[in-house]
């Protein structure tokens, strides 16, 4: 029986957790009573007990949990953007690379991928580390979201009963040109350029989809790129075009992530297709602490 802990577990992200890893009958999760929730002791000692703790958490009450228990006596996977590019951390997208679930695996700190960094990160990669797209490129991203993907305070705002009418449509948001997924992105996607991000919440609570425009490169050869890339993973499939009208929330639900190549000639349009809280969030969590602990 494995033990994890989850800092943070009555949030978004760390409810859906919880009732994932309810499903698994090798793992138990330590809970604290309400009243402990945020005891530092209490908190030390759970966290020391368990094999690995998971950390849902704002960014700086992160860096605080693992300085709060850095006794070696339990390892980390953070949910949050703490850690993403920190050295000595392990960056927690299996498909990143073909050896990167075991360093996953191997790992004593992990951190989880940001929703919109999973699909950009999954569509640039193997493109650049293949030579097919330069490092120095410049590329801008559109990324839609459902809700859940702003935390609580955008998912009471979106049901609530006597929500405004903005409410109803899309919504641009974080255009500052500093969005927080930005530097994962940059790094693990293999480009020395920061690319734009225009980022997109819909009134639909999960599903996502990422899409970036790509010129002077075939078509074709992005297309068998991508295909042979991925094709030892069950979880991600490539098709060569894009459905009309397709359903930014067509996977919720789901932990696949589905891959087109649309567009014409040298002018490519590349999809990643996804649940924000499956792929994008919980599911990606709970598949890193699979690795991690060694279960199927």
């Amino acid at each position: 029986m494995y033990k994890v802990y989850i800092d943070g577990s009555e949030g978004t992200t760390g409810l859906q957790i919880r009732t994932r890893l309810a499903e698994i009958s090798a793992v138990e999760v330590i809970t604290l009573p309400d009243g402990l929730r945020k005891d530092n002791t209490a908190r030390r000692e759970a966290m020391e007990s368990a094999n690995v703790t998971v950390l849902c958490l704002p960014d700086e009450a992160a860096l605080e949990a693992v300085a709060l228990a850095d006794s070696g006596k339990t390892r980390f996977l953070d949910a949050s953007t703490a850690h993403r590019v920190t050295d000595g951390w392990t960056y927690g997208l299996p498909e990143l690379s073909p050896g990167q679930s075991a360093l996953i695996a191997a790992s004593g700190r992990v951190s989880n991928p940001g929703c919109h960094a999973t699909g950009a990160i999954i569509l640039l990669n193997p493109l650049i580390r293949n030579g097919i797209l330069s490092p120095d490129s410049n590329i801008a991203i559109t990324s839609l979201t459902g809700y859940t993907g702003g935390g609580k305070k955008m998912i009471s705002e979106y049901e609530a009963a006597n929500r405004s009418g903005e409410y109803s449509s899309h919504r641009v948001y974080a255009l500052s040109g500093n969005h927080k997924h930005l530097p994962e992105i940059t790094k693990y996607s293999g480009l020395s350029l920061t690319p734009a991000i225009i980022p997109v919440v819909g009134d639909f609570p999960q599903g996502m989809q990422v899409l970036i425009p790509l010129f002077d490169i075939s078509r074709e050869l992005v297309y068998k790129t991508l295909k042979d890339w991925y094709a030892p993973y069950e979880n991600i499939s490539v098709t060569d075009d894009f459905p009309a009208y397709a359903a930014t929330n067509a996977l919720a639900g789901s932990d696949k992530l589905a891959i087109s190549v649309a567009g014409s000639g040298d002018r490519p349009i590349v999809s990643a297709t996804f649940d924000n809280l499956g792929k994008g969030a919980a599911g990606a969590a709970v598949r890193n602490l699979s690795l991690m602990l060694g279960i199927t």
